[in-house]
């Protein structure tokens, strides 16, 4: 496996580790449609939460959530759409971004609730 592949994973990991710590449900993991995936569906209370997880080493020059394009946040609207059609699913819902920074002394976690609209 790449070694983006492999720090994508962990950092996918992570972020489900961190979600499950705040309470979270995961519904699902790297689910598909079309040319796009959700790293991970959850549940917070009666909201469906997509979550796009962008890892990095602390040596990358832009933060992680830099790299969740208007194009990604489009691919991953209308998997979410999707989704929640296919499994009948009716509650609010929300995208949120967690971005995972790898120091050499540890990892950094930031968890952006809301970090773009349908």
């Amino acid at each position: 496996m790449a070694e983006h592949n492999e720090t994508g994973t962990l950092g996918e990991l992570i972020a489900q580790e961190f979600l499950v710590k705040k309470g979270y449900k995961i519904i699902a993991k790297n689910w598909r449609f079309g040319k796009a995936e959700i790293d991970i569906v959850a549940k917070e209370n009666d909201v469906i939460v997509f979550v796009e997880v962008k890892t990095r080493h602390s040596d990358y020059l832009i933060e992680p959530e830099c790299a969740v394009t208007l194009k990604k946040q489009k691919l991953i609207v209308s998997a979410a759409e999707k989704f929640l059609t296919i499994r009948n699913i009716e509650n609010w819902s929300r995208f949120d971004i967690i971005s995972v920074v790898l120091h050499p002394e540890g990892r950094e976690i930031r968890h952006l609730e809301e970090a773009f609209t349908a």
